[in-house]
């Protein structure tokens, strides 16, 4: 529903800044586009190298956006990067 006061051609979003959704949107796209290939499996990993700062952006806006499947292969980068690495990779990883 568009509320009166929203006279624009814009939704806002106030959670998702716009290079997040930009890449929310690419990630969508791929997916309409490739459906269960092994392209999509390299896009989907490719996707995720990001720095984590920008990966965090990504799952607040999944999230935010409540889209499962997205939140659900954003976390798996996190999960792996704790459990194959010790806190101080974390840490540093983090400031970069």
């Amino acid at each position: 529903m568009v509320k009166d006061d929203c006279a624009s051609n814009t939704i806002p979003l106030p959670n998702v800044s716009s290079k997040t959704m930009t890449k929310v949107i690419e990630y969508w796209k791929k997916h309409l586009e490739l459906e269960e290939t092994d392209e999509l499996k390299t896009f989907d990993k490719n996707f995720l190298k990001v720095h984590l700062s920008e990966l965090c952006d990504l799952i607040i806006a999944a999230n935010y956006l409540d889209d499962k499947e997205l939140l659900d292969a954003l976390l798996i980068e996190p999960e792996e990067i704790c459990q194959a690495y010790n806190i101080k990779y974390v840490k540093k990883r983090s400031n970069e």
